[in-house]
């Protein structure tokens, strides 16, 4: 109790406060804009937090983390376009709810959404941290490759009203990951001598030229509204939050499950929240008893996506804190902030950190009552993007998403191949092709390729994927997941003959 009460006193602090409030407002807007990921905006906050404390300059970076996970939302919902990749899942309930007229109500559903997985995975993070850090480092490449297998089934409920167009634009996305740099050996696959795939495709590039890029030739295709000054979308943008929270509260199961998802999707290094962010979204459209309202514009889906992903904030925490491990870039980036003021990072922190390691876990805390707090104050503002004429919008955005293309590698090669991508989503869009099980295999593929040649590397003995209790459980879940989708199809299919 007396190092609990040391950390907190060490973060109630005037100037600690006014740079997690400013770190807020960092991440949100950072991660508002399409192209510029939460990674990005923690690594430019990290020079500035060397002069700090070591819990002010966390909590700060916290705060970037925190604001990062729901400014996705805002042009998620309002553009079609995932600000960050754990946005991917919003775009599909939110925009269609904002194309129908409501796009107040789907910022504010995934603002308090994003509120209340903030808040579970910090309690849980507070409570559970090293049991849970003990279970995820006991994974190896067995497991890690499971776990891959089961998040891909995701792809069967992302399929649309094709399941062959859905399965053929997963296999594409896997076949896109294999291009470039062997990810274990560093040989060059696919190239075809080119220099402009001698690097592959980087993931971020795929996701902002599928969703971003292609959505924006869409909304050019009708030049008289371009010429008449339509906007994006003709709706009343009027804010209810009040409203929107008893809603968000009225699914509690789904709301606490997704938030359980991306917690320990978090804790697993390496996973992230755009694995969380379409799983969440996927054990939601199975439990519901209207699975066909998903992708239409159903809070369900606006709820779940949110807390899966804003969820992992907290559960990427867990591994750092307890053991050491960064669960994903950003964590990477908090531990050289800790080690830069001399403090290391390992199974130890918590016993000679106490106070730091409390201030951290309260400062989680603060941060989403404080994201909570600035979206819902700013999102009249945001809101007012609705206004804007076609013609003004879509080339700004394009120009941000060109430029957060290049700024991941500073390579002109990226800009070409944004819009290349882009024209391809653009072409299989309007054959209602669905896009992200693509954009799904791009991030999957290469993790369950390392993984599967890691264990295979490690042991020879491939029956270890069935002998390994994690393992065997994840590929049995897998396994069952393909199962229910199916049997849902053939419900499906049969009801209107009955």
């Amino acid at each position: 109790m007396e190092t609990l009460l040391s950390g907190v006193e060490q973060l109630f602090t005037l100037g600690t406060m006014v740079s997690m409030l400013l770190g807020v407002i960092a991440g949100v807007i950072a991660a508002a804009i399409p192209g510029f990921t939460i990674t990005m905006a923690i690594v430019l906050t990290l020079p500035l937090t060397f002069t700090m404390a070591p819990l002010q300059g966390v909590a700060t970076m916290l705060a970037v983390y925190v604001g990062g996970y729901s400014g996705g939302l805002i042009s998620a919902a309002l553009l079609g376009i995932p600000g960050t990749p754990s946005a991917v899942a919003t775009t599909f309930d939110a925009f269609p709810m904002a194309r129908s007229g409501q796009p107040g109500r789907a910022l504010a559903l995934g603002i308090w959404s994003s509120f209340f997985g903030a808040l579970v995975s910090a309690v849980i993070l507070i409570i559970a941290a090293p049991p849970l850090a003990m279970v995820a480092v006991k994974l190896g490449a067995w497991e890690y490759f499971s776990l891959i297998i089961f998040a891909m089934t995701v792809v069967a409920s992302l399929v649309g009203k094709s399941m062959l167009k859905g399965l053929m634009t997963g296999l594409l996305g896997l076949f896109i990951a294999t291009v470039g740099a062997d990810p274990m050996m560093g040989v060059a696959r696919f190239t075809f001598g080119s220099d402009l795939l001698a690097d592959g495709f980087p993931f971020l590039v795929v996701l902002i030229g599928m969703f971003a890029v292609s959505q924006l030739l869409q909304e050019v295709e009708d030049a008289e509204q371009i010429k008449q000054g339509k906007r994006l979308i003709n709706a009343d943008v009027s804010f209810n939050p009040l409203t929107a929270m008893r809603e968000t509260l009225a699914y509690p199961v789904n709301l606490l499950r997704s938030s359980l998802v991306g917690v320990f999707i978090g804790a697993v290094p390496g996973a992230g929240g755009s694995i969380a962010n379409l799983l969440a979204y996927d054990q939601a459209r199975r439990a519901s008893p209207t699975p066909e309202r998903f992708g239409t514009g159903t809070p369900e889906g606006v709820i779940a996506s949110e807390s899966g992903n804003s969820a992992t904030s907290g559960g990427g925490l867990i591994p750092m804190i307890a053991l050491g491990i960064p669960g994903s870039a950003v964590d990477a980036v908090l531990m050289a902030s800790l080690m830069v003021h001399g403090i290391g990072v390992g199974p130890r922190l918590i016993l000679d950190h106490g106070d730091l390691v409390y201030g951290m876990f309260t400062a989680m805390l603060v941060a989403a009552a404080m994201v909570l707090v600035v979206c819902l104050f700013s999102m009249r503002f945001f809101l007012r993007v609705t206004d804007i004429p076609r013609s003004i919008i879509v080339p700004v955005v394009l120009v941000c998403c060109v430029i957060g293309a290049f700024a991941l590698n500073n390579r002109v090669t990226d800009i070409y191949l944004l819009l290349g991508v882009g024209v391809i989503g653009y072409v299989l869009s309007k054959l209602e092709y669905p896009l992200a099980p693509l954009v799904l295999g791009v991030i999957l593929g290469p993790i369950a390729e390392t993984n599967l040649r890691r264990a295979l590397m490690t042991d020879e003995d491939w029956t270890l994927f069935f002998t390994r209790p994690i393992s065997l459980i994840l590929l049995v879940l897998a396994v069952v997941s393909v199962a229910l989708a199916i049997r849902h199809r053939l419900r499906q299919r049969h009801a209107p003959a009955t």
